[in-house]
């Protein structure tokens, strides 16, 4: 029994430290120099996804709110 409760004070250890062992190896690394701009600043392609994306979600709302026939579905 005794033992039972050592693996398992040794296993959450070794669970709460192995995020920081890893994170650790990632402390040295630098970012790598840009060697162009990126050309995405300047179009307009974001604003047209986010108008069509508005509009479906507005006609999703409309189609299951327009359901309006009240007539019973059992014969």
């Amino acid at each position: 029994m005794k033992s039972k409760a050592i693996l398992t004070g040794v296993a959450a250890i070794g669970l709460a430290t192995a995020p920081v062992a890893a994170q650790s190896g990632f402390a040295d690394r630098a970012a790598a120099p840009v060697a162009e701009a990126s050309e995405l600043e300047g179009d307009s392609g974001g604003i047209i996804i986010a108008i069509l994306a508005a509009a479906a979600i507005i006609a999703g709302i409309l189609i299951a709110a327009g359901g309006d026939d009240d007539e019973p579905l059992s014969l």
